[in-house]
């Protein structure tokens, strides 16, 4: 067979043209199977990385392309948002404000499951996520921890439940405990390793 490539003639057997078929065949499978092991890869890193919020996010979104792609997002959004640390007298208050919604838990279940998501809204707004809507600032707070936003969800479901005065005292207590684990969490001090973990 016979080809000119500018201006100049090239004869390639039918065993040259074979091979070159065989070598354009491998390079082609071997692209292929690094791009399926890159995406393995991500796939188990984020998986890890965000746990049941994984999940989550394929069911809410369909498929794990789409998912991924949308935790990829939440994470170069965190990161643009410059999450801090609290200082010494803020976290101290932040610690006296919880103690005393606590210990309205008692005589006032409702109004404490009220304060408890009043105050966590305002701990989160203090270390720097801004103030927007529930879902928005549960998928941001995902990413920086994964482990605690189920609970953050769940307590928050349960005191807007309460408003309309369908939740149980034992469902108030739950919640409750899931706030102060959230509360817990974000009053610790993060490594700036941790605050980075999109970068």
């Amino acid at each position: 067979m016979q080809f000119q490539f500018h201006g100049v003639f090239y004869h390639f057997t039918n065993i040259q043209l074979a091979l070159a078929a065989v070598v354009l065949i491998v390079v082609v499978l071997i692209a292929i199977s690094a791009y399926l092991e890159h995406s393995k890869v991500k796939t188990v890193g984020l998986r890890k990385r965000f746990g049941a919020e994984y999940d989550r996010a394929v069911t809410k979104f369909g498929t794990s392309h789409k998912a991924e792609a949308k935790l990829a997002d939440r994470e170069s959004r965190v990161v643009a948002l410059k999450i801090r640390n609290l200082g010494l007298p803020e976290h101290d208050r932040f610690a006296s404000e919880w103690n005393i919604v606590q210990s309205r838990f008692v005589d006032h279940p409702k109004a404490a499951v009220t304060e408890a998501d009043d105050l966590i809204n305002a701990l989160l707004e203090a270390r720097g996520y801004p103030r927007s809507g529930f879902e928005q600032r549960a998928d941001d707070l995902s990413v920086a921890y994964p482990r605690v936003v189920e609970n953050y969800r769940l307590a928050h479901a349960v005191a807007v439940r309460h408003l309309s005065d369908e939740a149980s005292t034992e469902e108030l207590r739950t919640t409750m405990i899931q706030y102060r684990a959230i509360f817990d969490e974000l009053l610790q001090e993060q490594e700036p390793s941790e605050r980075k973990v999109a970068a």
